[in-house]
């Protein structure tokens, strides 16, 4: 395991860390699952955990909180995030300035912790002002309640934005952003976000770097009964199409000549790209994250990467 620096921070994380995205407290209710792949990830030098309080509606903050107690706090890069509505009360939801302050709170609860090393904010907020963000974030900074604080899907020119105010104003600006990034969906972290984070010193953890499963070959011939796509609709419209699943599954050749399995490859190409401080992995089994460890040992050549290029190239499309 090899550990990144978070842009310009003196923070480093495992460059493979372990999200809990409809996973722990949501699909892996069991504590004793739970404790068994979050144990073999740190025993493989896994020290970021990535949280979210909408997953599982707080669950998940509970379930690897619980779990995290059982390691030295220092040896942890731990993260929540912040956006999305928590109950159906007006102001338990966005980035406003009442939500933030009252939202970390019950994730240090939820988790056991007294601060996070990153707090992200989940989604941009198209009602709230950057600045009232920028200056509740910076104030949770000095409270000592977190270390650093990111952003997850915001634009380039959002975090421009952000940077600006904290520049004017002498703020902490957000450290790490936090974007989707795969063979799959390439288009927005190539073109759009990745001239910011490197210009501003900025590190980024990257999600779904399997798209949900797709890249691992599951999918090839029909929909698995307890996978992802089966239970969360709107990814199976998003991602189970023919133009996605054709290269995926010609992307089997080169896995086969590389002696490894297509998601080893597919984390292997993501551990690889510029501007990645870690590949966030999401198991629901020992086997799965087993397996997902197994990319640290592929290499990939100047070939390969360009025929991974060929078949995935970056298009201006969603997924």
């Amino acid at each position: 395991m090899q550990y990144h620096h978070l842009g310009q921070c003196g923070t480093r994380v495992s460059q493979l860390s372990l999200g809990g995205w409809t996973t722990f407290g949501g699909s892996v209710k069991e504590h004793k699952l739970i404790k068994t792949i979050l144990h073999a990830a740190f025993d493989a030098g896994v020290n970021f955990y990535d949280i979210a309080d909408i997953y599982a509606k707080g669950e998940s903050e509970r379930a690897m909180g619980k779990v995290l107690r059982d390691f030295p706090r220092h040896e942890l890069v731990i993260s929540s995030k912040v956006y999305f509505p928590m109950s159906e009360d007006v102001n338990d939801r966005g980035l406003s300035r009442k939500h933030i302050m009252e939202s970390i709170d019950k994730s240090l609860a939820r988790i056991g912790t007294d601060y996070l090393d990153i707090y992200f904010c989940h989604r941009p907020d198209p009602h709230t002002p950057i600045e009232e963000t920028v200056r509740a974030m910076d104030d949770l900074v000095h409270q000592g309640k977190i270390l650093y604080w990111g952003a997850s899907e915001w634009t380039g020119a959002q975090l421009e934005c952000a940077h600006g105010i904290a520049d004017k104003r002498n703020l902490y600006a957000p450290q790490v952003e936090q974007p989707q990034y795969s063979l799959l969906a390439r288009y927005k972290f190539e073109k759009d976000l990745l001239p910011v984070v490197r210009s501003r010193g900025m590190g980024t953890v990257i999600w779904s770097p399997l798209a949900s499963g797709v890249l691992t070959g599951k999918y090839d011939s029909g929909i698995p009964e307890d996978s992802r796509l089966a239970r969360m609709d709107w990814l199976r419209d998003r991602l189970y199409q023919e133009d996605i699943l054709s290269p995926v599954r010609q992307m089997k050749t080169i896995a086969d000549e590389l002696g490894c399995s297509r998601a080893q490859l597919a984390l292997a190409w993501a551990l690889a790209q510029e501007g990645v401080s870690s590949v966030i992995m999401g198991a629901t089994k020992l086997e799965q994250l087993q397996e997902n460890l197994g990319a640290l040992a592929v290499n990939l050549s100047e070939e390969i990467r360009a025929r991974l290029n060929t078949l995935f190239p970056p298009k201006p499309v969603s997924i």
